[in-house]
């Protein structure tokens, strides 16, 4: 029987005709670059990236086997879809560095907080489809939520693109743009809060003789099963609360002292304050 061969190659890419610019290749940006080939949406020769230094570009070119320069126009000029990963403050000149690579043919999707779809649009000076995209730190880990608005000319095709592209680090939810400073104050800050609750919890274990390390371990997963519970199984908190709470058992007197901390309240206050700085920063 003759010996046959086998060649391995990598699967195409789930959308091999996208091409993307992510400009300004930080934390996020990277955290997408990074998911968007281990989940082989996209292969390295779509992906056209820049971040501000010489010696980082060509560090990262060569990890990730993609074409990283410090050259936004250049990159935009290749690209469909164009990331925009900078700072808020940096975003009106980004723009306009980029004018001559934006086109109605094109998607800009922005991932800088409180800069509205319309101020993107009017320094693009055409009718460029805009979609402003606000992640949460949980995308390092696929676990992320990210809410997405449309601008003016924004059609449901560039939108599913849009959803496609951010459910490589988690899900995804459409919402109107005035939802958008809520969204910042809700899931874009809300990890540091669960995360101050995690906290707590943890020092409360280690209050009543647990060691820290269990503790923590206990307190960080019952935190995600409680999350996953409510996600999967689609039933309101309060009702999977009440499952917990048997009559006169040991979780209602628990409840009782959170109620009388003014828990509930202080969490709803905190995502009231961050919503409102939001705005202001929205509005400058």
């Amino acid at each position: 029987m003759s010996e046959e061969t086998y060649e391995l190659t990598a699967p195409a890419p789930a959308m091999p005709h996208l091409r993307v610019a992510i400009l300004g290749t930080g934390k996020m940006g990277g955290i997408l670059l990074q998911a968007f080939l281990k989940n082989n949406l996209l292969s390295p020769e779509q992906i056209f990236a820049t971040v501000h230094h010489p010696e980082r570009a060509q560090a990262l070119s060569v990890q990730y086997g993609i074409e990283m320069t410090t050259d936004n126009l250049a990159a935009a000029s290749q690209a469909d879809v164009i990331l925009l990963g900078v700072k808020p403050v940096q975003v009106p000149a980004l723009i306009e560095q980029i004018r001559p690579a934006l086109s109605p043919s094109k998607v800009v999707i922005s991932i800088a907080a409180s800069v509205k779809t319309r101020s993107i649009e009017d320094g693009a000076g055409c009718d460029l489809a805009v979609i402003r995209a606000m992640p949460n730190t949980p995308a390092m880990l696929a676990a992320g939520i990210t809410a997405l608005c449309a601008g003016r000319f924004v059609s449901e095709e560039q939108m599913a693109i849009a959803q496609r592209i951010f459910q490589t680090v988690g899900r995804t939810v459409v919402v109107d743009e005035k939802h958008m400073d809520a969204v910042t104050g809700l899931s874009g800050s809300g990890p540091a809060f669960l995360y101050i609750i995690i906290e707590a919890l943890a020092e409360a274990g280690v209050n009543v003789g647990l060691p820290r390390d269990v503790a923590t371990l206990l307190a960080a997963q019952t935190t995600l099963g409680s999350a996953r519970m409510v996600l999967e199984t689609g039933y309101h908190p309060a009702l999977l609360k009440d499952a917990v709470t048997t009559p006169a058992g040991c979780t209602v007197d628990g409840i009782l002292e959170l109620e009388e901390g003014g828990l509930r309240v202080t969490l709803i206050k905190a995502v009231k304050r961050a919503t409102q700085r939001a705005r202001e920063l929205a509005n400058g």
